[in-house]
Parts: C-alpha cells; structure tokens; sequence
C-alpha cells in the first residue's frame, strides 16, 4: 500500500466511503471526520457512505448528513433524500426477504450457541435483509478468529457473511456493497465505473471492504486496516496515516488540493 501522497486526485468525481472505524471514532462520529464529509459536499464531490449498517439509520443519515446516497447493509439497497423525497431502490424485494427471514434467526440460534461472547447487534431491529452479529461494538471483543467462525457458519448454511471491524454480517441474496455502488453510479448519474473507474475513489478499513478494495483503482484505507491485513486478499491501493476520522480527513484535504 502507497502513501496517500502518491496519490493524484485529478480525475476523482464521486468519493464512497464505509462509516465505522473509517468514520468514525471509537463509535463515535467526531467533528473532524463530519467536516470532512462537508468539505467533500462545498466542493462538488458525490458523498456516498457504502455501510454495513442498517435501513433504520440509512434513512436518517440520508435525510441529515452531507450525502447524494447511501448504500446500506452490504449493499441491500440504496436510499437518497433529495427535492424532500426519500427515494429507496431495493436489490431484492421485501416479500420474498421475509421469507428469509426465518433461515436467519435459525442461524442466529445456532451462531449465539456455538460462539460464546457474541450477540445480536443492538441495531438489528433496525434491520430489513441481514443478521448482524456483535463481536466487538457492545460485547467483549473476541479475537478475529471468533468472527472467522461466524462467518464460517452463515456460509455453510448458503448464506452471504462478511467481516466488518464490529460486526459479521450475513443475508441470502445476490448483493454486495460493490454492485449497488455501481449501480447507483449508472442509475443515478449515467456514469459506468466499469469504464471509467478513476472517476470515484472509496475509503474503508475492514474485509467487507475488500470486493471495493479490488475493483476500485483509486482505493483507500485509513492506518487501522493493520489489524485485519491478515484476512484480507486485495489491500487498497492507498494508506492514510492516521486511523479512523482522522484518517478519512487526511485523504479528504489530499483530494481537496
């Protein structure tokens, strides 16, 4: 990974980001990393945090946050307030979801029982189409390997799982925080990132970032990535210094040049 001052922000249109330990601070949005966010709006760039967080807080950080979108639980949907309209786009439909629903609570049973420490996530009945489980928000952080596990177990059941820096996230259906960016970029703009990728540039610091990671020329992490390079396969191109908001602003004022 190079040193952001390798990097060369000319061509950059669009900035995606992920919110916890990228964002934010010990679980908290400082004021640092929420100027940044505004300093990105006052210049023209498109703003969309790209989370693993659930539909309940996507519409209030659509609705109040410096943002043109925002892609929420892995990639499930996204949500854009604009003109006093909060428009949601959905990559799977709610009735046939529901249906799901009953496979994720067998699994949430059996993941309680066989991973000691963890818990549901204090904001899952803010959820529509995943199970999120805690290893590190609320409970007593567990190793990586306690995350390993559990996602280990979603996808011997055939679901979807992926690693953030608090939680593992699983769901059944065929989506990801990579393909509802891109097509919100064709959707919402017109524009390809297939074609012209160094258009956009995405910050992250966990493996659910990792298909970003790949496909994302103009790729970031801020410095607390160290703790998860062992499960991580395609590292960002770029590396900030610093971690979590001050990290995100260390990239931001390169990009602002």
């Amino acid at each position: 990974m190079k040193p952001i001052s390798e990097f060369d922000p000319k061509s950059v249109e669009i900035v995606f980001t992920d919110i916890d330990d990228t964002l934010t601070d010990s679980g908290q949005l400082g004021h640092v990393a929420y100027e940044a966010l505004w300093r990105l709006k006052d210049k023209g760039f498109k703003v969309v945090p790209v989370t693993g967080r659930p539909a309940g807080w996507c519409e209030m950080i659509a609705r109040f946050w410096p943002v043109d979108a925002v892609v929420g639980e892995n990639g499930a949907f996204y949500f854009m307030y604009k003109n006093k309209k909060m428009r949601r786009y959905f990559s799977t439909s709610l009735k046939k979801y529901r249906k799901e629903k009953r496979k994720l609570e067998k699994l949430e049973k059996e993941i309680l029982k066989k991973i000691k420490g963890t818990a549901v996530a204090s904001d899952q009945f803010c959820r529509l189409f995943d199970l999120a489980i805690d290893f590190c928000e609320d409970v007593k952080p567990l190793p990586i390997e306690a995350a390993v596990k559990i996602k280990k177990i979603f996808e011997a059941n055939g679901a979807h799982a992926k690693i953030s820096s608090i939680h593992v996230n699983g769901w059944f259906g065929n989506f990801n925080k990579l393909k509802t960016c891109l097509y919100w970029a064709r959707q919402e703009l017109g524009v390809d990132l297939k074609k012209h990728n160094k258009k956009a540039l995405f910050v992250g610091d966990s493996p659910n970032d990792e298909p970003m990671f790949k496909f994302f020329e103009n790729s970031f992490a801020v410095a607390n990535i160290d703790k998860f390079l062992s499960q991580i396969e395609h590292t960002p191109k770029f590396v900030a210094s610093k971690p979590g908001g001050q990290g995100f602003a260390e990239i931001v004022k390169r990009l602002c040049l």
